[in-house]
């Protein structure tokens, strides 16, 4: 039986210090750190030392992992958490070739870009308000889709209302007062435009769910990460809005997204 090859170690004095400093992958990290810095040592330390100060690891390397893809990050721009692949799964089945899919606050471009790897026609269209997300976004998305800047729909053009199939948004849903209790990789690494939801979180959500409607096709729907406890006030602003709504929920991967779907 032939095996593959054996895992490299990594080396124990950085795997100490990425412990010592709280990181609770140190050895995968360690690994990570040395594999791509280039196999200088100067770089590696510059990283080691950035990484124990509490920068987030993709920011370090420029590039975040995401449903199979490598995607590029820069410092101050909202990494993509595990959670958020359980939003592009379900939307996943919600598309046809050719659907018309819209990613608001889309960050680097993850979820939209996840939903074209799965089904490659898709008509994309990806939207921030912060001009460094967009830069990148617009690095990883290339030609595959069309970046924009701007606040949530307001970027879009106006000919595509009505014709939406699939809108999905990862908005920023953390209360205001809650930011200062966040883990210090996101709190001071990435921008508060990518965190702040607002005084209870909802901010964004509410204004999602009003404009909607006015963009989706018959049959389309919108789907919004949220938390499991803001889900059931999230599923209610879809529904004053006009929208069948339901809430799905992964334990696995603690991921919650509110869906509201326009009626045929």
């Amino acid at each position: 039986m032939r095996h593959g090859s054996p895992r490299p170690e990594p080396d124990p004095a950085i795997v100490a210090r990425l412990r010592a400093a709280g990181c609770v992958f140190a050895e995968d990290e360690a690994l990570l750190l040395s594999s791509e810095a280039a196999a200088t040592d100067a770089r590696l330390e510059e990283w080691i030392a950035r990484r124990v100060e509490g920068e987030p690891l993709e920011q370090i390397l420029g590039w975040a992992g995401f449903r199979g893809l490598r995607l590029a990050v820069e410092p101050g721009v909202f990494v993509p958490r595990l959670r958020t692949e359980f939003l592009v799964s379900q939307a996943e089945v919600l598309t046809r070739p050719g659907t018309v899919v819209v990613d608001l606050c889309c960050g680097n471009g993850a979820i939209g870009l996840a939903l074209l790897a799965a089904q490659p026609s898709l008509r994309l269209y990806s939207t921030d308000l912060d001009p460094a997300a967009v830069r990148v976004a617009a690095r990883n998305v290339g030609s595959a889709g069309t970046v924009l800047q701007g606040d949530l729909f307001a970027p879009l053009p106006a000919e595509l209302r009505g014709t939406v199939g699939v809108i999905v948004a990862n908005a920023p849903y953390v209360p205001t007062e809650a930011i200062a209790e966040m883990p210090p990789e996101a709190r001071l690494h990435e921008h508060r435009v990518a965190l702040d939801g607002g005084s209870d979180g909802l901010e964004l959500h509410r204004r999602i769910a009003a404009e909607a409607a006015l963009w989706l096709a018959s049959g389309g729907s919108v789907l919004i990460e949220t938390s499991e406890g803001q889900a059931d006030r999230t599923a209610g602003l879809l529904s004053a809005a006009g929208l069948e709504a339901r809430i799905a929920h992964s334990d696995e991967v603690d991921g919650t997204v509110a869906i509201g779907t326009l009626a045929p």
